[in-house]
């Protein structure tokens, strides 16, 4: 299946090549200032009120998703000095790039929606990315020089890629043909699951799960191929039991990423060249009475197998914390919340955490809610809120996708953050649950913060 967008990342990235710079200048919210760490952009929108930077390669690109006028329709988007293009899809609504790609050559992961209706009525792990629940089949697709190719299942109608290397190795999970017994009754999903990865020729390879589980998905590959992920249940394919154990396959051989004591939730979203890996995980006593809740909610974690799992605190004030992504510096990225801010993008380096907003211009006409992609050069992309009279609106709130640029090179993150972050210092703006919740929805965390329900088709 071959699905030719009008618009080409290809021509897009000659013509912003060329560019440069004076592209990103021209662009309107952008907040810049000689004493801050970062200067920040808009993005903008494909024609609705929301988008979000996922991942950022080397070369700068912004990759993730916007939404079309209306705001029920969200297509995989690239953004490459401030000119954006529009992916589109494989036929059916709804297209996404949301894991890392780690790619600098143009090669992109994503999913997709087809025009075929998933005669199961599985909702499928892809609608926790979209705006509305469609039950069109889904699936994984690798976009090259203007192509988007849909990629095999292990058999059944869906698919999910993740994360692509260096290479153009993808990875993601498929389903085959098991109707599985571990899938929760209350969710619409039937068919069994397994993390797989795609080789640049296409072909599918199965990544067994855990010893022990039956199902299982993988986020993210390296450029060694060492690909990291989770195993569990069936559940409802997306969080919850689906990630028991938090993986890191080598050769294809899975083993375990020690994690907080938690039965669910426990998800590396990272991998970077140094095997160093990022995620979020539950901690102890999330099961009640024999069902897996999620609250207490996960923490961010970091891990390499020279140093362990490190616990990635909260900014203070907050109560969670989310890593999303890390480059070879090692330095973090992530969404710290629920706490009066709501929601607020961290950096955290060598063991120290800080708010992002308050590494920006005074001033600025941006508040950032989540940052979700970093590369090595330190570039950062999110989502955040455009401000109006200093708030962000509780309703009617214009959250597009942002590029915050460092004013400093990575070997000196240490002494910018901490000079930045004792020079300034952001003003409060609270971001609502209903703004802050969708980035959660990812990963199967659905409702109020402090009593989420999981997998809620």
């Amino acid at each position: 299946m071959h699905i030719k967008p009008s618009r080409y990342v290809g021509a897009v990235a000659a013509c912003a090549l060329v560019m440069g710079a004076a592209r990103l200048g021209a662009q309107p919210q952008a907040s810049s200032s000689e004493d801050a760490a970062y200067t920040v952009y808009d993005l903008g929108t494909l024609g609705g009120t929301v988008s979000s930077g996922n991942v950022i390669n080397d070369p700068g690109w912004a990759m993730g998703n916007a939404n079309l006028a209306g705001d029920q329709i969200t297509h995989a988007a690239v953004w490459i000095d401030g000119m954006k293009s529009d992916l589109g899809t494989l036929g059916g609504a709804n297209s996404v790039i949301d894991w890392p790609v780690h790619n600098g050559r143009g090669v992109i992961s994503g999913i997709a929606e087809t025009a075929q209706i998933d005669t199961l009525g599985e909702a499928w792990s892809c609608s926790a990315f979209f705006p509305t629940v469609t039950h069109h089949v889904c699936l994984g697709f690798r976009y090259f020089e203007g192509t988007m190719t849909a990629l095999p299942t292990l058999g059944g109608p869906n698919g999910y890629a993740a994360g692509v290397n260096e290479q153009g190795d993808i990875v993601g999970w498929a389903e085959n043909k098991v109707h599985d017994p571990t899938c929760n009754p209350q969710s619409t999903q039937v068919l069994q699951f397994e993390a797989v990865r795609w080789g640049a020729d296409g072909a599918i390879e199965e990544l067994p799960p855990y010893p022990g589980d039956q199902d299982g998905a993988a986020t993210a590959i390296n450029a060694q191929g060492d690909a990291v992920g989770i195993s569990g249940t069936c559940d409802y394919a997306v969080g919850a039991g689906t990630a028991k154990h938090a993986l890191i396959w080598r050769h294809g051989v899975p083993a375990l990423i020690p994690t907080f004591g938690g039965q669910g939730w426990n998800t590396p979203a990272d991998i970077n060249s140094r095997a160093e890996v990022v995620g979020f995980a539950d901690v102890k006593n999330d099961v009640t009475n024999g069902v897996l809740t999620p609250y207490p909610l996960p923490l961010g974690f970091f891990w390499s197998a020279s140093t362990g799992t490190i616990q990635i605190d909260p900014l203070p004030g907050d109560q969670y914390a989310i890593a999303y992504a890390l480059n070879d510096e090692g330095i973090v990225v992530g969404q710290s919340f629920g706490g009066p801010e709501g929601s607020r993008a961290f950096i955290w380096h060598h063991g120290k955490a800080y708010d992002l907003n308050t590494l920006l211009p005074p001033g600025s006409a941006l508040y950032l809610i989540y940052a979700e992609g970093i590369n090595d050069r330190g570039e950062i992309t999110g989502q955040a809120c455009v401000l109006v009279d200093g708030v962000c609106p509780a309703t009617g709130a214009v959250t597009p996708a942002f590029l915050a640029l460092p004013n400093f090179m990575p070997q000196d993150a240490d002494d910018a953050l901490q000079g930045a972050a004792a020079a300034g210092g952001a003003p409060a703006v609270g971001v609502s649950r209903a703004l802050y919740q969708r980035p959660l929805r990812r990963f199967g965390a659905r409702g109020a913060v402090g009593g989420m329900s999981a997998g809620a088709q």
